[in-house]
């Protein structure tokens, strides 16, 4: 009985966690409008939900399959980001403002491949250089320490565009000709 007992409350907890992850994903997939990968999985991520809701129905007057559901929709929220944050998807638009009015670092991630937009900017304290990069996600971390290397005091921001039409991104970047590292 005690066997039994375990055995649903690992079953319940691993069946919301899939489940969640799958949620995520799909929002995710969603807000990038990949429509119909979205509707496939979220076909799969209904029946997982209502196994799983089904077994902690069943037997709602054991107090540990509820506390095992909750706590696999809490796992399953921490797994489902890091599972987006591996698949990386879409693209992020950084902009940042050096110090000084340098070209070496916009000539360094042209090098690499990044599409990169200068223009002098004037601050507070005097003039600066002011850059606008695109790149997919999966190369975010790269092009931040690339650009730390060069000037650590470089002012970065970064957002997810919501489109993109034309230019230098079209023709090199989406079609993967960046450097990475």
């Amino acid at each position: 009985m005690l066997e039994s007992g375990i055995m649903m409350i690992v079953i319940i907890l691993l069946i919301n966690i899939v489940y969640v992850s799958f949620f995520t994903i799909r929002m995710i997939l969603t807000l990038k409008g990949q429509r119909y990968l979205a509707a496939f999985l979220s076909m799969i991520e209904v029946v997982i939900y209502v196994v799983g809701l089904g077994l902690v129905l069943e037997n709602l007057d054991q107090i540990q399959n509820l506390v095992a559901y909750a706590v696999g929709y809490g796992i399953g929220v921490i797994v489902g980001m890091k599972i987006e944050e591996k698949l990386a998807l879409g693209y992020i638009t950084v902009n940042v403002i050096t110090k000084e009015y340098q070209t070496e670092l916009p000539k360094r991630l042209r090098d690499r491949g990044y599409g990169v937009t200068t223009w002098e900017a004037h601050g507070l304290e005097g003039d600066r250089m002011s850059m606008q990069i695109l790149t997919p996600r999966k190369y975010e971390l790269s092009l931040y320490t690339t650009i730390k290397e060069i000037d650590p005091g470089a002012f970065i921001i970064s957002y997810e565009p919501k489109s993109i039409y034309g230019g230098f991104w079209v023709k090199n970047v989406k079609k993967g000709k960046l450097k990475n590292g």
